[in-house]
């Protein structure tokens, strides 16, 4: 099992701290990842991010596949991968309606079919294939009613060395398998690994599958994002994670359309689920903060003193993950779970 670290979203904090990166390439971490949501983009934080370290990857966690094409998005990939000796990691996700709607201005549509189609394409743009496209989603060269007629299929004119692995966020069943379809990696939040194996298991299986791949389940790697604090104040560290699962499973979508509060029901706390989305969206949300039960926290995230984490680490080896992506607070954490991982 790797080890990872997950910035999240750059806000002029840690993802300006370069010396804590520097400090997980030093310990053997094999990557960094970056987010996006509307806020900072996660390319130009990647980029600087490589631009200053040597060996340790860079991954993106998310890029939003409805903020660029997916030929701008092979550009993208290939550009920072070059640059990088073949550091750079896509990870691709469509973000959920009131992003994709509210702030790129475009329409949600079909999760499914858009993922299938965008990843084809990227596939094609870095494989240097003259491109051509005509699906529901994307028509490459566009064919729409305003077309001019001009446009021909081109070919990527970078001579990519080396090859740009695709990792798709996931969280809903459907998408689940068709990331294990499709993809070379995936990146689920809020994972468990007392019940992955029952909750994405089948899922993961039926996408194998699909894919007809011989195989494909051992090389594909699964890099799970989860808090990760080393400590003997156990209350204290439960109540930072509380506010991001809260934050989550109560107002991150709205009531009905909500991938991280189904997800908590399909792990069993539908009654908990509820109660905090009720509390947060109604704008009660200390008392949502509140209200995230501490068998959840401990679920999903490793909080502990140094041998409350080394047991808990076996749960994590029996799973189906092979990196974990720590969102860890501060050096003692990161030099503490590398000395028990690696």
């Amino acid at each position: 099992m790797k080890l990872a670290i997950n910035i999240g979203y750059w806000a002029g904090g840690t993802g300006t701290d370069l010396t804590f990166i520097e400090e997980a390439e030093r310990l053997g971490y094999d990557s960094v990842w970056v987010a996006e949501s509307w806020g900072s983009d996660a390319v130009t934080v990647l980029s600087w991010i490589a631009a200053r370290t040597e060996r340790i990857k860079v991954g993106a966690g998310i890029l939003q596949m409805p903020a660029r094409t997916p030929a701008m998005t092979a550009m993208t990939a290939v550009t920072l991968n070059e640059l990088s000796g073949g550091r750079f990691l896509l990870g691709l996700g469509l973000s959920g309606p009131q992003v994709v709607e509210g702030w790129h201005g475009v329409g949600y549509g079909k999760p499914l079919g858009k993922t299938r189609e965008y990843v084809s394409i990227v596939r094609k743009a870095v494989a240097r294939e003259r491109l051509t496209h005509q699906g529901v989603h994307y028509q490459i060269p566009y064919v729409g009613a305003d077309a001019t007629g001009l446009g021909k299929p081109l070919k990527l004119m970078t001579h990519p060395r080396h090859p740009v692995p695709i990792y798709l966020a996931a969280i809903g069943p459907k998408n689940v398998t068709l990331t294990a379809e499709i993809g070379d990696g995936w990146l689920p939040i809020f994972y468990s690994p007392d019940q992955a194996g029952t909750v994405y298991g089948p899922l993961l299986a039926d996408g194998f599958a699909r894919s007809g791949e011989e195989g494909k389940a051992e090389r594909f790697e699964t890099v799970a994002t989860l808090q990760a604090i080393v400590t003997d104040d156990i209350p204290s560290a439960r109540n930072q994670v509380r506010p991001i699962l809260a934050l989550y499973i109560g107002g991150m979508g709205a009531k009905g359309k909500n991938f991280y509060n189904d997800l908590a029901c399909r792990y069993g706390y539908e009654e908990a689920a509820a109660g905090l989305q009720d509390l947060y969206l109604s704008g009660k949300k200390m008392e949502a903060i509140q209200a995230v039960p501490d068998a959840l926290i401990d679920e999903l995230s490793l909080i502990g003193t140094r041998e409350m984490i080394r047991d808990r680490l076996e749960a994590w080896r029996e799973s189906a993950v092979t990196t974990l992506a720590l969102m860890p607070t501060d050096p003692a954490t990161l030099r503490t779970i590398a000395e028990l991982v690696l």
